[in-house]
């Protein structure tokens, strides 16, 4: 945890077809040996993903792919591995060895802005003296490093006008109140620190210029009564909602880590429309729980047990759970009634707006944990009154 989360950085996605560059050209941004290089079409299989400092911008991700036309055994799997990485991207890098693109590399152009997605085209220039640029293209050689300075500073730019971080929730912040934070800790809470949703609003609330209070469920009545003046909110994990709604006064905003991220990461008001799938649902309906994390399931696992079991409760019958994690996310999202993210702290802004689109499109409605969590106790409509500019 010493370092600036991948989940936060923008992605610099490198594209193009096979032996064109792109591992050399990684290297030679990260300016270590990050990605295998070797004339053998098809070196690079899954991708490459190398945290790095961006100077003067800051903390970004690169990423190398597969080449597009790989037409090895394997070539169609990593091709999926590569479009599954470009739905991270907040730029891509095309990567070309000729000034005129080829009919592959022109198609990709267009769906690139079509997708409105930042693009630089990077010509690898292997040969003795550098071209003249070509306008709208960066010419390098990735071997020998010429240009690569240019580059970096051009993405540097580019990043600086147009990425802005979103704030998790220091925008929500006045005067000099503190923030409490509950954070309850179980049997799945990680030894020796925080989790991240919780170690991001603590940073962004320091970051703002506000104090926080940080404390257990447990010692919540406790550690009101050591204020000398009321909270200005309170911030909880989902999992004990009820029993910190309970506690704290009407009078105090509320609202939890998890609704927090789905405003960071996601769109808000297009879960708050989700919930209105619940009630709708119906003994043996399909509901898809996603993860954007892979962890082992503990007993009451809020994914796996608490979940299921309160609206198995509120449908009364049973209902049939699909439960995906990690990177994968199903193509096929028909049979779903309901789908159930996570609050999604370890991915990028990008790729959960890309699963949002994806599930728009199939016509499914999106709710997060603690949206979910919130209305089945009663009180989303109290936990959303602090970010109540979703409307």
């Amino acid at each position: 945890m010493n370092s600036t989360p991948r989940a936060i950085r923008p992605h610099i996605v490198i594209l193009g077809r096979c032996n064109v560059g792109k591992s050399t050209l990684i290297n030679a941004l990260c300016e270590q040996s990050v990605a295998l290089v070797s004339e053998q079409p098809g070196t690079t299989t899954d991708p490459v993903f190398k945290s790095m400092e961006l100077l003067p911008f800051g903390p970004v991700v690169v990423v190398d792919t597969a080449g597009l036309d790989d037409q090895s055994a394997l070539g169609q799997e990593r091709v999926k591995l590569t479009e599954r990485a470009l739905r991270k991207a907040d730029i891509a890098l095309l990567v070309v060895d000729r000034p005129d693109p080829t009919p592959l590399e022109q198609a990709l152009i267009a769906r690139l802005e079509k997708g409105r997605l930042q693009t630089l085209i990077v010509i690898n220039d292997r040969g003795e003296a550098p071209r003249a640029t070509p306008e709208g293209m960066c010419v390098v050689n990735a071997l020998t490093g010429h240009g690569v300075r240019d580059l970096k500073e051009r993405l540097a730019s580019l990043l600086t006008a147009f990425y802005e971080e979103q704030p998790l929730v220091r925008d929500l912040l006045t005067g000099t109140a503190p923030v409490i934070l509950v954070t309850p800790i179980d049997k799945a809470a990680p030894k020796g620190r925080l989790i991240l949703p919780q170690v991001q609003v603590l940073r962004d609330i320091i970051d703002g210029g506000f104090t926080a209070l940080v404390c257990r469920e447990t010692e919540l009545t406790h550690g009101l009564t050591q204020l000398a003046v009321k909270p200005q909110m309170v911030i909880t994990d989902s999992q004990v909602f009820k029993t910190v709604a309970s506690i704290i006064p009407e009078d105090i905003p509320l609202t939890s880590f998890s609704i927090l991220m789905a405003r960071h990461k996601g769109d808000l008001a297009e879960f708050v429309q989700g919930i209105e799938a619940i009630p709708r649902l119906k003994p043996h309906d399909d509901v898809l729980i996603v993860e954007a994390c892979t962890h082992h399931s503990q007993e009451d696992d809020i994914g796996r047990v608490k979940i299921p079991r309160l609206l198995e409760n509120k449908v009364g019958g049973r209902l049939t759970f699909t439960w995906c994690s990690g990177p994968n996310f199903l193509a096929n999202l028909s049979q779903f009634k309901l789908v159930i993210h996570c609050g999604a702290c370890m991915f990028n802004r990008k790729e959960m707006l890309a699963r949002l689109d994806d599930v728009r499109k199939a016509g499914i409605p999106m709710v997060n944990y603690g949206m979910l969590l919130a209305y089945m106790h009663g009180i989303l409509e109290r936990s959303l009154k602090p970010v109540a500019s979703y409307e």
